[in-house]
Protein backbone atom coordinates (compact mmCIF):
# COMPACT_ATOMS: atom_id res chain seq x y z
CA UNK A 1 0.00 0.00 0.00
CA UNK A 2 1.44 3.07 -1.22
CA UNK A 3 2.19 6.14 1.60
CA UNK A 4 -0.13 9.35 1.03
CA UNK A 5 1.48 12.46 2.27
CA UNK A 6 -1.21 15.64 3.73
CA UNK A 7 0.07 18.52 5.52
CA UNK A 8 -0.66 18.73 9.13
CA UNK A 9 -1.00 21.83 12.00
CA UNK A 10 -0.01 21.76 15.03
CA UNK A 11 -2.86 22.79 17.83
CA UNK A 12 -2.51 24.79 20.47
CA UNK A 13 -6.37 25.42 21.63
CA UNK A 14 -8.11 22.03 22.84
CA UNK A 15 -11.04 21.55 24.30
CA UNK A 16 -15.10 21.18 22.76
CA UNK A 17 -15.47 25.01 21.46
CA UNK A 18 -11.39 24.48 19.86
CA UNK A 19 -12.35 21.14 18.15
CA UNK A 20 -15.59 22.92 16.44
CA UNK A 21 -13.34 25.56 15.45
CA UNK A 22 -11.22 23.85 13.82
CA UNK A 23 -13.86 21.27 12.24
CA UNK A 24 -15.79 25.20 10.89
CA UNK A 25 -12.38 25.91 9.47
CA UNK A 26 -12.24 22.41 6.97
CA UNK A 27 -10.07 20.73 9.00
CA UNK A 28 -10.31 17.62 11.41
CA UNK A 29 -9.28 17.40 15.09
CA UNK A 30 -6.49 14.71 15.50
CA UNK A 31 -4.38 13.12 18.11
CA UNK A 32 -0.62 11.22 16.61
CA UNK A 33 0.63 9.34 19.60
CA UNK A 34 2.60 6.37 19.69
CA UNK A 35 6.93 4.79 20.77
CA UNK A 36 6.21 6.96 24.53
CA UNK A 37 6.11 10.49 22.89
CA UNK A 38 4.33 13.09 24.14
CA UNK A 39 1.17 13.01 22.04
CA UNK A 40 0.46 15.56 19.10
CA UNK A 41 -2.53 17.61 18.94
CA UNK A 42 -3.24 17.85 15.25
CA UNK A 43 -5.48 19.54 12.23
CA UNK A 44 -5.50 17.39 9.37
CA UNK A 45 -6.81 18.50 6.15
CA UNK A 46 -10.55 17.48 6.12
CA UNK A 47 -11.90 17.32 2.34
CA UNK A 48 -8.08 15.46 2.09
CA UNK A 49 -8.34 12.97 4.69
CA UNK A 50 -11.78 11.88 3.76
CA UNK A 51 -10.49 10.84 0.53
CA UNK A 52 -8.20 9.16 1.71
CA UNK A 53 -10.15 6.77 4.37
CA UNK A 54 -12.58 6.71 1.03
CA UNK A 55 -10.61 5.76 -1.39
CA UNK A 56 -7.41 3.54 -0.26
CA UNK A 57 -8.98 2.69 3.50
CA UNK A 58 -7.87 3.42 7.16
CA UNK A 59 -4.96 0.89 6.99
CA UNK A 60 -3.29 3.45 4.52
CA UNK A 61 0.57 4.67 6.10
CA UNK A 62 0.14 8.44 6.19
CA UNK A 63 3.42 10.84 5.75
CA UNK A 64 2.50 13.93 7.60
CA UNK A 65 4.11 17.36 7.16
CA UNK A 66 4.03 19.06 10.10
CA UNK A 67 5.80 22.36 10.27
CA UNK A 68 9.32 21.48 9.21
CA UNK A 69 8.92 18.14 10.61
CA UNK A 70 7.84 14.22 8.45
CA UNK A 71 5.77 11.68 11.06
CA UNK A 72 4.65 8.35 9.71
CA UNK A 73 1.28 7.75 10.97
CA UNK A 74 -1.44 4.64 10.60
CA UNK A 75 -4.86 5.82 11.50
CA UNK A 76 -6.14 3.82 14.41
CA UNK A 77 -9.56 5.64 15.20
CA UNK A 78 -11.99 7.37 12.78
CA UNK A 79 -14.95 8.72 15.03
CA UNK A 80 -18.30 10.50 12.94
CA UNK A 81 -20.79 12.24 13.82
CA UNK A 82 -23.87 9.68 14.39
CA UNK A 83 -25.76 11.80 12.80
CA UNK A 84 -24.45 14.24 10.29
CA UNK A 85 -21.65 11.72 9.49
CA UNK A 86 -19.01 13.96 8.82
CA UNK A 87 -15.64 13.19 10.30
CA UNK A 88 -15.12 14.40 14.47
CA UNK A 89 -11.89 13.39 15.27
CA UNK A 90 -8.82 10.91 14.26
CA UNK A 91 -6.54 8.65 16.79
CA UNK A 92 -3.47 8.26 14.56
CA UNK A 93 -0.29 5.92 15.90
CA UNK A 94 3.26 7.00 15.10
CA UNK A 95 5.16 4.05 13.15
CA UNK A 96 8.21 3.82 11.95
CA UNK A 97 9.67 2.09 8.49
CA UNK A 98 10.42 -1.67 9.26
CA UNK A 99 8.01 -1.55 11.90
CA UNK A 100 5.39 -4.13 12.03
CA UNK A 101 1.94 -3.31 12.95
CA UNK A 102 -1.76 -5.18 13.78
CA UNK A 103 -4.15 -3.83 11.61
CA UNK A 104 -7.73 -5.47 10.25
CA UNK A 105 -7.88 -6.73 6.49
CA UNK A 106 -10.95 -6.76 4.66
CA UNK A 107 -11.52 -10.95 3.05
CA UNK A 108 -12.31 -10.55 -0.53
CA UNK A 109 -14.27 -13.52 -1.73
CA UNK A 110 -14.11 -14.47 -5.36
CA UNK A 111 -15.07 -17.11 -7.84
CA UNK A 112 -17.96 -19.06 -7.48
CA UNK A 113 -18.38 -22.45 -5.73
CA UNK A 114 -19.95 -25.39 -7.20
CA UNK A 115 -23.49 -25.12 -8.91
CA UNK A 116 -26.39 -25.59 -6.15
CA UNK A 117 -23.64 -24.33 -3.39
CA UNK A 118 -24.95 -21.76 -0.76
CA UNK A 119 -21.84 -19.65 0.61
CA UNK A 120 -21.99 -17.66 3.96
CA UNK A 121 -19.39 -15.83 5.12
CA UNK A 122 -18.76 -15.36 8.88
CA UNK A 123 -15.31 -13.45 9.17
CA UNK A 124 -15.27 -10.43 7.05
CA UNK A 125 -11.89 -9.33 8.01
CA UNK A 126 -8.54 -11.15 9.54
CA UNK A 127 -6.12 -9.45 11.98
CA UNK A 128 -2.96 -9.59 10.80
CA UNK A 129 0.70 -8.32 12.17
CA UNK A 130 2.25 -7.05 8.83
CA UNK A 131 5.48 -4.25 8.15
CA UNK A 132 3.80 -1.10 8.37
CA UNK A 133 4.48 0.48 4.55
CA UNK A 134 3.24 -2.88 3.09
CA UNK A 135 0.25 -3.57 4.32
CA UNK A 136 -2.27 -5.04 2.03
CA UNK A 137 -5.37 -3.27 1.13
CA UNK A 138 -7.18 -7.12 1.02
CA UNK A 139 -6.79 -10.33 1.07
CA UNK A 140 -8.31 -12.32 -1.17
CA UNK A 141 -10.04 -15.69 -0.91
CA UNK A 142 -10.78 -17.66 -4.07
CA UNK A 143 -13.75 -20.12 -4.07
CA UNK A 144 -13.83 -21.05 -7.76
CA UNK A 145 -15.59 -24.68 -8.04
CA UNK A 146 -15.27 -25.66 -3.96
CA UNK A 147 -17.27 -28.09 -3.21
CA UNK A 148 -20.24 -28.56 -0.72
CA UNK A 149 -19.05 -29.11 2.72
CA UNK A 150 -16.16 -27.47 2.63
CA UNK A 151 -15.64 -25.01 5.63
CA UNK A 152 -12.18 -22.52 5.13
CA UNK A 153 -11.00 -21.22 8.57
CA UNK A 154 -8.45 -18.20 9.38
CA UNK A 155 -5.33 -20.79 8.63
CA UNK A 156 -6.39 -21.06 5.51
CA UNK A 157 -6.53 -18.22 4.21
CA UNK A 158 -3.42 -17.13 2.00
CA UNK A 159 -1.79 -14.37 3.58
CA UNK A 160 1.03 -11.86 2.05
CA UNK A 161 4.76 -12.51 2.07
CA UNK A 162 5.96 -11.30 5.62
CA UNK A 163 2.35 -10.83 6.89
CA UNK A 164 1.25 -13.00 9.68
CA UNK A 165 -2.03 -14.25 11.35
CA UNK A 166 -3.26 -12.39 14.46
CA UNK A 167 -6.85 -13.61 14.09
CA UNK A 168 -7.62 -17.34 15.92
CA UNK A 169 -6.47 -19.67 13.05
CA UNK A 170 -9.07 -22.05 13.76
CA UNK A 171 -11.99 -19.46 13.39
CA UNK A 172 -14.20 -20.48 10.27
CA UNK A 173 -14.33 -17.82 7.74
CA UNK A 174 -16.54 -19.28 4.77
CA UNK A 175 -18.84 -22.51 4.55
CA UNK A 176 -20.18 -24.11 1.60
CA UNK A 177 -23.14 -25.61 1.81
CA UNK A 178 -25.99 -26.94 -0.05
CA UNK A 179 -28.24 -24.82 -1.58
CA UNK A 180 -32.09 -25.29 -0.28
CA UNK A 181 -34.27 -26.77 -3.12
CA UNK A 182 -37.63 -25.12 -3.76
CA UNK A 183 -39.51 -27.80 -2.18
CA UNK A 184 -37.72 -27.10 1.30
CA UNK A 185 -38.44 -23.65 0.65
CA UNK A 186 -41.76 -24.10 0.08
CA UNK A 187 -42.18 -26.23 3.24
CA UNK A 188 -40.57 -23.43 5.40
CA UNK A 189 -43.35 -21.25 4.12
CA UNK A 190 -46.03 -23.76 4.98
CA UNK A 191 -44.18 -23.77 8.61
CA UNK A 192 -44.19 -20.44 9.18
CA UNK A 193 -47.99 -19.97 8.37
CA UNK A 194 -48.82 -23.10 9.84
CA UNK A 195 -49.47 -21.41 13.55
CA UNK A 196 -51.41 -18.19 11.75
CA UNK A 197 -54.96 -18.68 12.59
CA UNK A 198 -58.02 -16.52 10.94
CA UNK A 199 -60.07 -14.58 12.74
CA UNK A 200 -63.55 -15.70 12.40
CA UNK A 201 -65.91 -12.94 10.63
CA UNK A 202 -68.17 -11.63 13.17
CA UNK A 203 -72.50 -11.90 12.61
CA UNK A 204 -72.48 -8.47 11.40
CA UNK A 205 -69.91 -8.29 9.17
CA UNK A 206 -71.27 -11.80 7.63
CA UNK A 207 -72.90 -12.05 4.24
Amino acid sequence: MSEVRLAAEQRTEFGKGAARRTRRAGKIPAVLYGHGSDPKHLALPGLEFARVVREHGQNTVLTLNIGSDTELALTKTVTTHPLKNYIEHVDLLLVKRGEKVTVDVPVVVSGDAVPGSLVTQDLTTLQIEVEALHIPEQVELSIAGVGIGTQITAAQVELPRGASLVTDPEALVLAVNAAPTAEQLEGEIDAAGAGVVEEPKSEATAG
